[in-house]
């Protein structure tokens, strides 16, 4: 498989890995805009956030609410993002919610 998420997932390319569920993958991103920047996945390719069912955002979002506890930004705040497409910034077609805090935004 091409997709560099999913190469993550399967375990062929190393990532810091912060919190997995059965369903979610969250590791560190490699090019950090924050103290705290960390990208939640599913698990399953998705290409495009747009293209994520109920079931899996609830299943993002519940992880990024234990990453932010886990990393120590719940309560000062933290911002959630996701690009969607080429003209947005989307660099990796594999539906990714960017979790940044740490400071202020």
């Amino acid at each position: 498989m091409s997709c560099l998420f999913c190469r993550i997932v399967g375990g062929e390319i190393p990532a810091t890995v912060v919190h997995e569920t059965k369903t979610t993958l969250a590791f560190r991103d490699i090019q950090p805009k924050a103290p705290v920047h960390v990208l939640l996945i599913p698990r399953e390719h998705v290409p495009n956030a747009v293209d994520l069912d109920g079931d899996q955002l609830g299943d993002l979002f519940a992880a990024a609410k234990e990453v932010a506890e886990a990393e120590g930004v719940a309560e000062s705040g933290y911002r959630l993002l996701f690009n969607t497409g080429p003209d947005s910034g989307q660099e990796v077609f594999h539906a990714h919610l960017h979790l940044l805090g740490g400071r202020r935004l």
